[in-house]
């Protein structure tokens, strides 16, 4: 008796949390989210949101692809991963996007660049210069994407670094001019070691995109998932009233 107590002891408590286990799974309350991201400045504001969804999913598994893929949208459709951010939404079969935030690429230069004190710059004054970028397709690139290519004009040379800290470092230093998200922008001119300034060549309102997060329709029911979209509502929502 004494005997079958102790097994008991042992595997009850067990048997407690694998029904435990198997009601959380039912109600969608765990599971895994891996994420990939076409910005690679993205994780500045991303960071903190998917700790606040941590503390209310702790069961969930958020995990991210790693490097920059050549065709994200389809590896996202077929099933790589499960949480895409982009700034092109594709239209594809079984896809859904749900935008974010809106927000301005911003021309970044040294203090003492000449064009810094410019009243108005064109894309030829920019041809000029080395043109400091993250390792990104051309097409990926807001100010290839949106001013260059469509002007059929190439910068006189590109330099690439993975790293924002490194990109900004080289443009202070007058090694060239880089175009970077305006959230990004801000930290590092409110320290002074670069200005920005707004690309009027594209339009009045500057280079403005939209940014959005991808997903698969058939996940957005779940209730993990459904969690995190309206984590990400909340916050475009703050983050929209913040800039109005």
């Amino acid at each position: 008796g004494l005997r079958l107590l102790k097994l008991a002891d042992e595997i009850l408590p067990q048997v407690q949390i694998a029904q435990s286990d198997i009601a959380r799974i039912v109600h969608g309350q765990t599971g895994r989210i891996v994420f990939s991201s076409e910005c690679h400045s993205c994780f500045d504001w991303l960071m903190p949101l998917l700790n606040q969804y941590r503390q209310q999913y702790p069961d969930v598994d958020l995990d991210f692809a790693s490097g920059f893929e050549a065709n994200p949208h389809e590896l996202l459709q077929t099933g790589e991963f499960d949480l895409l951010i982009t700034a092109d939404p594709i239209a594809l079969k079984g896809v859904e996007y749900f935008p974010i935030f809106e927000y301005e690429s911003r021309l970044v230069l040294a203090n003492t660049h000449p064009l810094a004190r410019a009243k108005e710059i064109t894309i030829q004054e920019l041809a000029e210069e080395t043109l400091i970028t993250y390792p990104l397709d051309k097409h990926r690139l807001d100010i290839m994407a949106k001013l260059f290519i469509p002007a059929n004009i190439m910068p006189k040379h590109i330099r690439t670094t993975d790293l924002t800290q490194m990109l900004i470092q080289l443009v202070a230093s007058g090694r060239g001019i880089a175009a970077l998200p305006d959230w990004v922008v801000n930290e590092y001119e409110q320290k002074n070691w670069v200005v920005s300034r707004r690309l009027s060549c594209v339009a009045e309102q500057g280079l403005r995109r939209t940014l959005y997060a991808g997903y698969r329709s058939e996940d957005k029911d779940k209730d993990y998932f459904e969690g995190f979209l309206k984590q990400l509502n909340k916050f475009s929502k703050l983050r929209t009233s913040y800039y109005a």
